[in-house]
This record gives C-alpha cells, structure tokens and sequence, in this order.
C-alpha cells in the first residue's frame, strides 16, 4: 500500500469522524423536535431530512455545486464572509457530507426520544431538574444504545461516499481524494490488484459496522 491509499485513508477517517461529530451536535436538537412538535412543519422538514436515502447521490451533488458555488446562494455568503467558495475543498466535502448522512443519524435518535415518551421528563421536572440536567442525566443515558447506534451508521456512511464526494469535492491528492475516489482512480487506471485490497477494505468495514449495530440491539427477553 503506497503513500496515496494512506493519504486517501487517513483523510476518509478525518472526513467521517469530523461529519459524525458534527452530526451528532445538529442532529440531537433536530431528532429532539421531530420527535415531540406538533407542527405542520414536522412532515417537510422530516422528508428533507429523509431526502438522501431515496435521492441519487450524484444528483445530491448535483445541487449542493449549485447551492455552495460561486453564483448559488450559499457561496455568494461565504465568499462575502472571506471565506471563499466550499466546492473542491475539504470544508465543501464535510458540509456534503453532513447532509448525505443526516438521516442516518437524526432518524434512530428521533426513534428513542419518541418511544422514551413523557414520563422520565416528568419526574424529572417534578425534582426540579433543569432541561439541561434531564437531558444528560435521564435522556442521554435511556437512549444511549440509539446514540451508538447514530454514531456507528453515520461514520459508516460517510465512510462510504463516492457519488457526491466526486461531485463536490473532485480528486484532489491530500484535500478531496478520499477512499472511495482512490478505489475508482485504480479500476480506470486497470489497477485491479490495488482496487481490490481497498475494496476488500472496505467490505470488511462494511461487515464488521452491520456486526456492531446487531450487537448495540437492545436483546429482546425470552
């Protein structure tokens, strides 16, 4: 394995853990309100959420070049902020990947906190908890396999990526040329023996992450 794959790797693991991490912060709030509001809101806002898992990666995207270039709403914003533009950079690749792997997080935290229901929130209230202090002490430790479980898929997904990873971040050595775009660098070059170990890889990844999520299943009693 050469100095590319590693890079290619190493970059991969940054991208996924940085995305987990971010994802677990926005999604907590945004699985807590899908799980308890009552507004008509709850239905559009859980099918954009819900978006990446019907929609083709690559039309993803697609949009999210549009969005996040020069002329779209959002690099128009960023470039006024001194920032630039996000398209074929590594801050471009995280924000798409935010979004590609959002439901793979909001979705199994939104289920815990619907089937928690009301009750532990009440009690807790009742002792005078702040919402903080019920969220940490009751809250976090009741859904905690469903937090494992959110962390698990959504570093797994992003680990995964390829359609919009090409689309909006490129093949740039050391930036954007994360593992996925190194297995396809290696079948157009005819370089089989190299794509099937990083492919293997990754089969292997694949198989062990399903294992971790069957184990984190909370056991049923007999």
């Amino acid at each position: 394995m050469g100095a590319a794959e590693l890079q290619a790797i190493w970059l991969t693991l940054k991208l996924a853990s940085i995305t987990t991490l971010i994802l677990l912060v926005l999604g907590t709030p945004l699985a807590w309100w899908l799980a308890s509001t009552r507004s008509w809101l709850k239905g559009p806002v859980g099918a954009l959420v819900a978006l990446p898992l019907v929609l083709p990666p690559v039309v993803i995207g697609f949009y999210l070049l549009v969005l996040m270039g020069p002329k779209g709403p959002v690099g128009q914003l960023t470039q006024s902020l001194g920032l630039g533009v996000l398209p074929f950079t590594f801050a471009g690749l995280v924000a798409g990947s935010v979004f590609y792997s959002l439901p793979f997080v909001v979705q199994p935290l939104a289920n815990a906190f619907e089937a928690l229901g009301s009750a532990p929130l009440e009690a807790a209230a009742t002792l005078r908890a702040s919402p903080l202090d019920t969220f940490f002490s009751v809250v976090l430790p009741l859904c905690k396999p469903a937090y494992m479980t959110a962390t698990v898929m959504g570093f797994a997904h992003t680990v995964g990526e390829f359609g919009i990873v090409l689309m909006l971040g490129g093949n740039i050595p050391g930036q954007t040329r994360v593992l996925s775009v190194q297995i396809y660098d290696h079948v157009e070059a005819l370089e089989y023996a190299q794509a099937h170990w990083l492919a293997g890889g990754l089969m292997v990844f694949a198989f062990v992450t399903l294992l971790c999520l069957h184990w984190l299943q909370p056991k049923r009693a007999a």
